[in-house]
């Protein structure tokens, strides 16, 4: 570790905060409750379940309380921070004015089981969402029940699964994926009592049509597509693929994680698929990460839209709105009530504030970074496929690794000693050392530049002193750990400033 870098360490131990026990002092008080006018209050708990003594919490002012929490806030990375080149996820900047609209009094005050009449401003709201959605997949159907893209998927399965048992075709338990597809893909097929199947991908890093219509046949029940793929590439052959698998008897599933590409630009019902989950938390710029909330609705074809669960927003003759439900039809264990009610929200501020224009503009800005960024590197970051991208690209480390004995996990490590968040590694499984980014449109040409400057440095250091990566990172709050460990064997006490070594 050089001078510096014992210097920078130094200072991130100094400005760690402590625990809060630690600062706590005898007689301060952050604030000052409101004298009781009513009635003494006795407690109505039993004696054995009473604390015989004081609570032992800490003591602070306000200002220490505050300024506790505002130190642990700076020491995560965030979109207001930087850059969060995640592929995948598409970690976009979420406009201020989406929190505005969902804090709304009238929207965030209603609670779930209030009379109809009572609830239909949200239920306008909710089902102007609906169509917004079912225009700009280009389907006939929508859900905005599930709770996140993997429960939309989960939901698109039972709905494929429910027309073949309506039709009393109960072998089609085989959904196909191509290996080039998100990993929750076959986790969810599974859940939903189905089987699923690899398909393989050609050189160019698209599904193999012969190995497609070899796998087809009377077991198929459908395939499930992320399109573009992992890859960052459109499936080019998206029609003959549909025709494939409905000539078979199945349907077609696109997983709308990377729909950030096609928004206002090309529909996905008009490909030929019949359901897609749309990740309302990536497209639609509304919050995600640390466990969630996010939204997953769906959208289907007419022939799937009577498996939807309920209930269903229904507009009346004169304008107002009800919910409907069918009985026996449809699944209603995905989520109570309306799914998370303040994303779909903050996704449908996104949408009327951007308007049709502004979508399409959206996305020509994702690709445009997206294929910056791939031109860029070129010249020190493999690529397998250099045609260009769409919204993101997968580059590969496999040279840095052969040459100088640092893999993709090294450089990722070695970016968050910059100030950068690392790019989705290792993923997707079929590109070695794979390094997957995906800048988004919320970035400037300056923040590209800013980027692209960093790698280079790395890649310098990769040259002249391998070992700076692999030791980072050397100047974050918490250094390198076992990453299997600390997911398997969690130690979430605390323990004083760490020691990043």
């Amino acid at each position: 570790m050089t001078g510096r870098s014992i210097d920078r360490q130094q200072r991130w131990n100094a400005e760690l905060p402590s625990s809060i026990f630690d600062k706590g002092s005898l007689g301060r008080r952050a604030l000052t409750f409101p004298k009781w006018d009513g009635e003494k209050i006795t407690a109505e708990l039993p004696a054995s379940m009473r604390r015989g003594e004081r609570a032992d919490l800490p003591a602070l002012s306000e200002p220490q309380v505050m300024r506790h929490f505002t130190q642990l806030s700076t020491l995560n990375h965030h979109i207001e921070r930087g850059m969060y080149p995640l592929g995948s996820c598409t970690m976009k900047y979420n406009p201020r004015l989406n929190e505005q609209i969902a804090a709304m009094s009238g929207l965030a005050d209603l609670h779930p089981e209030q009379d109809v009449a009572d609830i239909q401003g949200l239920l306008s709201a909710l089902k102007t969402l609906e169509r917004s959605l079912q225009e700009l997949t280009g389907l006939a159907g929508c859900s905005l029940i599930p709770a996140a893209g993997a429960n939309g998927e989960y939901l698109g399965m039972l709905t494929i699964r429910a027309l073949h048992v309506a039709r009393g075709d109960l072998d089609r338990l085989e959904i196909l994926i191509p290996d080039s597809a998100h990993g929750t893909n076959p986790a969810s097929v599974v859940i939903a009592g189905m089987k699923p199947r690899t398909i393989p991908s050609r050189q160019d890093g698209r599904i193999d049509l012969e190995a497609l219509r070899e796998a087809c046949g009377p077991q198929t029940a459908g395939i499930m597509i992320t399109n573009p793929n992992t890859l960052g590439l459109f499936e080019i052959d998206i029609v003959e693929v549909a025709e494939i698998v409905h000539a078979a008897g199945g349907r077609l599933y696109m997983d709308g994680a990377n729909m950030n590409a096609l928004m206002g630009k090309a529909r996905p019902g008009d490909m030929g698929f019949d359901v897609v989950h749309l990740n309302l938390h990536k497209t639609m710029s509304t919050p995600h990460g640390g466990g969630g909330p996010g939204a997953g609705p769906i959208c289907v074809t007419g022939e799937l839209a009577p498996f939807l669960p309920g209930p269903w927003i229904v507009e009346k003759e004169d304008g107002s709105f009800d919910l409907e439900k069918i009985p026996g039809e449809g699944d209603e264990s995905i989520h109570s009530y309306f799914g998370n009610v303040g994303v779909c929200l903050r996704a449908l501020a996104y949408i009327l504030r951007n308007g049709g224009n502004g979508l399409t503009r959206a996305t020509e800005c994702a690709v445009l970074n997206a294929n910056y960024l791939l031109a860029q590197m070129k010249g020190f970051l493999h690529t397998e496929h250099a045609e260009g991208c769409l919204h993101e690209f997968v580059a590969s480390g496999s040279e840095w690794k052969e040459k100088y004995g640092v893999r993709a996990m090294d450089i990722a490590k070695r970016m968050l000693d910059y100030g950068l968040h690392a790019p989705t590694i290792y993923f997707p499984l079929i590109v070695a050392e794979a390094l997957m980014i995906e800048p988004t449109e919320s970035e400037s040409k300056e923040s590209l530049d800013r980027f692209v400057g960093v790698m280079e440095r790395i890649h310098a250091e990769a040259q002249e002193n391998p070992e700076l990566l692999l030791q980072a990172p050397q100047i974050t709050p918490v250094g390198r750990m076992d990453e299997a460990a600390a997911a398997r064997e969690p130690d979430l006490r605390w323990a004083g400033p760490c020691n990043c070594g």
